[in-house]
């Protein structure tokens, strides 16, 4: 499982020029994946993303989590963070989980997500969705859970 971690100032996710989720401060979290994933994948990745210290602190140190701070997370589908470009300048995908097994893994991190954190937005997964954020910092930073 993959993700690309950006901490904003805040974030939202439109579909046909509708907004479907929005945070203030807090993590948008592009979320993939990948062939093989599993239920532990997602544990491991939620449990990461919610104690990651990229907040600062009084002293401007980044030592703070979105749980710390009592932020929001954006969680959005994203399969193109599984693209593999070695081979040419066409973009394979063959790394991504299939479709129905990336829907139950990413419906499955929401889930937990929002049982153990009070502000969790999504988009939609396989939607063509329009992203919207303010990057503090900026920060981002990619994780990645074998």
């Amino acid at each position: 499982m993959k993700a690309v971690v950006q901490r904003v100032a805040q974030a939202r996710v439109e579909i046909g020029g509708e907004t479907v989720g929005a945070i203030g401060a807090g993590l948008l979290v592009l979320l993939c994946a990948e062939r093989g994933d599993t239920d532990a994948h997602a544990d491991r990745m939620l449990a990461k993303l919610l104690k990651l210290r990229i907040f600062s602190d009084e002293a401007g140190k980044m030592n703070r989590s979105v749980q710390d701070i009592g932020g929001g997370l954006l969680v959005v589908s994203q399969f193109t963070l599984a693209a593999d470009v070695s081979g040419g300048n066409r973009p394979s995908f063959t790394q991504a989980a299939a479709p129905d097994e990336g829907r139950r893994l990413y419906d499955a991190f929401v889930a937990r997500a929002r049982a153990a954190h009070p502000v969790v937005a999504t988009g939609e997964f396989g939607a063509d969705m329009q992203v919207h954020l303010v990057n503090d910092g900026p920060v981002t930073i990619p994780v990645q859970m074998n």
